[in-house]
């Protein structure tokens, strides 16, 4: 007889305790109904809350409950990665901790995947969130993909089911600072989609804020267009004939209207600042590229592990 196949469970955490065991249980009562042994990977970002505690407690009962503990934080791209890659199993699923990713989603990736699916991604229509928040990423997906060279998921939560060929092509990719989604997508495997209402969180607090935002965009972006750098070039020859045009101009007028011409100060300043301002916002670009190449060149960890449990 055939041993049952293993799915990987990885669930990143940071500051969740109040959501930990519900999450652990819901989880246990899917597993229950599918024929799967499995393990269930837990990755802290170094928690403040007692997430670890609560998470040492679970898998001393349990050899299946893993824990990972980060000796920093090292972000919400970062971690999550790191922790797909310690999976074993046959398929990896990546899931939040906030229940935010309804676990009973598991069954819907299983069976994609059972029909033959080697990725399955979940994406949210629509969300129970901040409705300007939930405008603001509808607005980043639909531009990153535009500029994307290669078509990505819109609406994503980066939360699926992965095959372990697919975990095993991620694993040659040496990426510090990876933009998992994309990635996804550049390998090439057909994606299935599974749509679904996301919840309102019901406990704790979001760890999201502008800046993680922002971070998680720019390394989108720069990871997988060129297109801002194309733009920056495209636009210096513009603004450059737009201003000889001007200059012409302004010169013509005068030789013309010479004793009742003024140019004055304010086209002046209006000029200066404008030009200071494309100029910063291109430097501002150019930074970007430069922090993810740097990102690249030092090739750190994805993280630092201070504790393994349950891994022997």
């Amino acid at each position: 007889m055939s041993e049952k196949k293993i799915i990987s469970i990885v669930t990143p955490c940071f500051n969740e305790a109040d959501n930990i065991l519900e999450l652990n249980t819901r989880i246990t009562e899917v597993m229950q109904s599918l024929s799967y042994d499995f393990e269930h990977i837990y990755i802290d970002n170094s928690s403040t809350d007692g997430t670890v505690e609560i998470i040492k407690a679970i898998a001393l009962h349990d050899k299946r409950r893993k824990l990972i503990v980060n000796a920093r934080n090292f972000g919400h791209i970062r971690s999550p990665y790191h922790g797909i890659m310690q999976s074993s199993g046959d398929a990896c699923i990546l899931i939040a901790s906030d229940l935010q990713d309804p676990p009973e989603i598991i069954r819907e990736y299983i069976k994609h995947w059972e029909a033959g699916s080697k990725i399955v991604m979940s994406v949210k229509p629509e969300s129970e969130e901040s409705a300007l928040m939930f405008l603001i990423r509808k607005l980043y997906y639909q531009f990153i993909d535009k500029i994307s060279e290669v078509p990505l998921i819109k609406n994503a939560t980066g939360a699926g089911l992965f095959d372990k060929d697919v975990i095993q092509i991620l694993r040659k990719i040496n990426d510090p600072n990876p933009y998992f989604r994309g990635l996804l997508c550049e390998i090439g495997f057909p994606i299935t989609q599974v749509p679904f209402k996301q919840p309102r969180r019901k406990r704790g607090v979001t760890k999201n804020n502008f800046y993680s935002l922002y971070d998680l965009a720019m390394i989108g972006i720069t990871n997988h267009s060129k297109i801002p750098l194309r733009i920056m070039t495209i636009g210096g020859f513009g603004l450059s004939f737009l201003s000889a045009l001007v200059a012409v101009g302004f010169l013509i007028a005068k030789l013309i209207f010479w004793n009742s011409f003024q140019l004055g100060t304010a086209p002046m300043l209006i000029g200066i600042f404008f030009f200071g301002a494309i100029q910063t916002f291109f430097i501002g670009v150019i930074g970007e590229y430069i922090g993810s190449i740097h990102t690249q060149v030092r090739n750190m960890p994805l993280v630092i592990e201070q504790e393994r449990i349950n891994f022997d």
